[in-house]
């Protein structure tokens, strides 16, 4: 198993996302590796967490990544944060990012959930799989 390839593949789904017109013309730059200091923009989309699992075989250590990104708003409804979550996934899926440590093999969506972590919060959280080989 190799855990080499985690910091290379946020950052290229980082950058691919910040890159990206039409999540860019939703959220601007507010995408959050750490959530800043002060007062949060109304709708933001922020790095979460990551599981990962062996995918080494004869030709070479690789891995699956499970990455959840999540579009969070203080609006009152859901339309907002899924609009977001809808431009993330055309721009990550089956994207061919250039990672600075190995290869990645494929991209795709998983799984979603939209919830309201309180009266003023709505989150939708996405999950994608990654498959990455270290060269």
């Amino acid at each position: 198993m190799t855990y080499a390839n985690a910091a290379a593949l946020q950052a290229a789904v980082y950058g691919h996302l910040l890159a990206d017109a039409a999540v860019a013309a939703r959220v601007g730059g507010n995408i959050y590796d750490s959530l800043p200091s002060g007062q949060l923009p109304a709708l933001y989309v922020i790095l979460g967490s990551e599981k990962v699992r062996d995918a080494s075989d004869g030709s070479g250590a690789g891995a699956w990544h499970e990455l959840t990104l999540s579009v969070v708003t203080d609006q009152a409804g859901f339309h907002a944060a899924k609009e977001v979550a809808v431009a993330i996934s055309d721009a990550l899926q089956d994207a061919e990012l250039a990672l600075n440590r190995g290869r990645l093999v494929g991209l795709r969506f998983l799984r979603a959930r939209a919830k309201r972590e309180s009266t003023t919060l709505r989150r939708v959280e996405m999950t994608f799989r990654a498959r990455v080989e270290d060269t």
